[in-house]
């Protein structure tokens, strides 16, 4: 039992390798509909057994006219289901349905005008909230030259004769450009036109509605069984820990795993905040040595995620027995964790701890609260509970902890290093007012060595790399582009403050191409 059984009729995002697939899920939930993303191939019969209110097809890299490109089953189109294609799905739908597509000639990519149809019946639903003329994004080669039969053309551009279609009698639509990027002038008006008045979807998906539904999914799956939840301090785990604990009060214990690769300071953190300011039961497992152990000489990133994984269970399993053999254990899990971890939806990008790294034989039935969220609905969920600002507003810190953030073996050392240089970043990140500003900002270790010169003597010692992003969702993000005082004041500080390093440096990849950590 989840959240997304209480979330009524979803609208469905049927992702055909857009960069764009996830943005749209989320723009259809700002608009309080609920959404989920799912792969191009699925069935008819798969997609009426999830009872959506509508569908929105994604655009996608591909042109339509090539061989093996991405389809959709045709027989949703008889569904009734309302459709909604965009880019790529705009043309799957006039290709697939008997209209033409073909390449231009003159592609359309940035911001271009369009143009809204004045004759006809009635101007379409869709561009009811917008102007005649209004700037959209595009990003096209291949252009629909001809709508399919029952079809009408309702939107032009220079480039795209028919930048818009429908057929309101079967509630199947479809815009060449992308209402989802914020480029596209009233683009979000657009997509609430088609959730409201196509698909008769009402603007119930809110943090209380979340909040209300979790607490009643959580009691019906534990009944009165004892649970345990795996408390890292970041805001992920502390709202799952919150949301279990306002469902079945006392049955939980926390269990705060100290793996020797937390922040500085950050064990005396979390058991001060959540022994002593929220009353929680809280056991704190100290197990610095058995993670370094278990990590002794390995270096390859996905299997440090996995053994990180499998360690983290083998010690709450020893938890749980010790309270009781609990059954249940809480996990903080996002929707992006399941993204990337790769499932029969999406290819995997990394492995989380939390996901691809749990074992097989593991005991427990896993409580995932969070599992249908993206991490700004976290939040909101977080400050709806009412847990306080530090929390709610902490930057995300990957499950592994530093060992992802050192890029080879780790050791206590090399640890040691790391946090010191990690709180330096924090500290000045703050003392420049940024740290709201940027998803993430934080230290990474490379192990190599680099000559410096220190007090006219060589050194060969390590560099230090600084990572700050920004970001809605951690699904895309791009490099901070910080201030040359503050790159300046952590550079100095950092050499000069933490033994074993002398050249500091700074990331300017975005993601895509990069990923946020650099494990």
């Amino acid at each position: 039992m989840s959240i997304t059984d209480h979330a009524g009729s979803p609208v469905l995002v049927v992702d055909f390798g857009a960069q764009y697939a996830q943005l749209i899920a989320r723009r259809v939930r700002e608009a309080h509909v609920y959404s989920e993303i799912v792969p191009h191939t699925i069935t008819a019969a798969e997609v009426e057994s999830r009872r959506p209110a509508g569908l929105i097809l994604s655009g996608g890299p591909k042109s339509v006219n090539i061989p093996g490109a991405p389809l959709l089953d045709p027989a949703v189109y008889d569904t009734g289901i309302p459709v909604l294609g965009i880019c790529y799905g705009a043309q799957l739908v006039a290709r697939q349905l008997g209209g033409s597509v073909d390449g231009s000639g003159a592609g359309e990519y940035g911001r271009t005008t369009l143009s809204v149809a004045s004759d006809g019946p009635a101007p379409s639903v869709l561009f009811g909230a917008v102007p005649p003329s209004f700037d959209v994004w595009m990003s096209h080669f291949d252009a629909i030259i001809a709508p399919p039969a029952g079809f009408r053309t309702t939107a032009s551009t220079g480039e795209a004769p028919v930048a818009a279609l429908e057929d309101p009698a079967r509630r199947i639509y479809g815009v060449q450009f992308h209402p989802e990027v914020v480029h596209t002038h009233g683009g979000q008006e657009i997509l609430k036109a088609f959730l409201y008045e196509v698909c008769g979807c009402r603007p119930s998906w809110t943090m209380t509605s979340v909040i209300e539904a979790a607490t009643e999914a959580i009691r019906e799956q534990v009944g009165t069984e004892r649970v345990i939840c795996g408390l890292s301090g970041g805001v992920d785990s502390a709202v799952a820990a919150a949301l279990v604990h306002k469902a079945i009060g006392d049955q939980l214990t926390c269990v705060f795993v100290d793996t020797g690769l937390l922040r500085a300071g950050e064990a005396d953190q979390v058991e001060a905040t959540f022994r002593e300011q929220f009353n929680i039961d809280l056991v704190h497992v100290k197990a610095g040595d058995r993670f370094l152990g278990a990590l002794d000489d390995i270096q390859d990133p996905e299997r440090k995620r996995k053994i990180i994984g499998e360690t983290f269970i083998r010690v709450f399993e020893e938890a749980a027995s010790d309270l009781g053999d609990a059954r249940f254990l809480v996990q903080g899990t996002l929707y992006p964790d399941i993204i990337e971890s790769g499932t029969k939806d999406a290819a995997k990008i990394k492995s989380h701890h939390n996901v691809g790294g749990l074992p097989d034989d593991m005991q427990f039935e896993l409580v995932e609260p969070l599992r249908s969220l993206f991490k700004d609905e976290v939040r909101a969920v977080g400050e709806e509970l009412g847990l306080p600002e530090e929390i709610v507003w902490r930057q995300p810190f990957p499950g592994p902890g530093l060992a992802v953030r050192i890029v080879g073996t780790v050791t206590a050392e090399r640890v040691a290093i790391l946090q010191a240089a990690d709180a330096i970043v924090t500290e000045e990140i703050r003392r420049a007012g940024l740290y709201r500003e940027l998803w993430q900002s934080f230290a990474v270790l490379p192990v190599v060595h680099t000559v410096g010169v220190m007090g006219d003597e060589r050194t060969y010692a390590h560099p230090i790399i600084i990572r700050a992003v920004t970001s809605d969702d951690a699904m895309t993000a791009d490099w901070a582009r910080l201030p040359y005082e503050v790159l300046e004041r952590l550079a100095s500080r950092i050499i000069n403050e933490v033994p074993g390093v002398n050249r500091v440096a700074y990331d300017v990849t975005s993601k895509p191409p990069g990923t946020i950590e650099w494990e």
